[in-house]
């Protein structure tokens, strides 16, 4: 193989803050996973993603934007979402109770994903889930 030859494809998307911009984001990752086992639930931690950037962000703000990468390799799918950051907190995965009406969407999106990594800059935040071919959810080999 070439030195320069990558197996891993990547794409990118930012889309203005806007709440009709989540269902947007959803068919993109819809329409480049498009017969992977992985689409589903890739679509559904985008919209997750996607949506909380809007909501918890400067990205909601007039002239906010989130930013969406998807990764794919034979081994793992990748989906970040980075968002314009404007709060004094990182984003976590906390155990909210089950009638909560918010909250609970980061924790959702690591029951699905192999991992989650959170990552805060001067810039904002930046959410990767990985979902990996070869182990079950929550890192488990299958």
């Amino acid at each position: 193989m070439h030195e320069y030859t990558s197996t891993t494809r990547v794409w990118g998307l930012s889309c203005p803050g806007f709440p009709e911009e989540v269902s947007r984001a959803r068919r993109w990752t819809r329409d480049i996973l498009r017969g992977s086992p992985f689409a589903e639930d890739a679509e559904l931690i985008v919209s997750e993603l996607s949506a909380n950037a809007i909501l918890h962000t400067a990205s909601g703000l007039e002239s906010g934007s989130f930013h969406l990468a998807v990764a794919v390799s034979a081994q793992v799918v990748a989906v970040s979402v980075t968002d314009d950051g404007g709060t004094g907190t990182a984003p976590k995965a906390e155990r909210q109770d089950q009638d909560a009406e918010h909250g609970r969407g980061l924790g959702m999106v690591s029951a699905i994903a192999h991992r989650v990594v959170v990552r805060t800059s001067e810039a904002g935040h930046t959410i990767t889930a990985e979902l990996f071919a070869s182990t079950g959810r929550g890192g488990h080999p299958c």
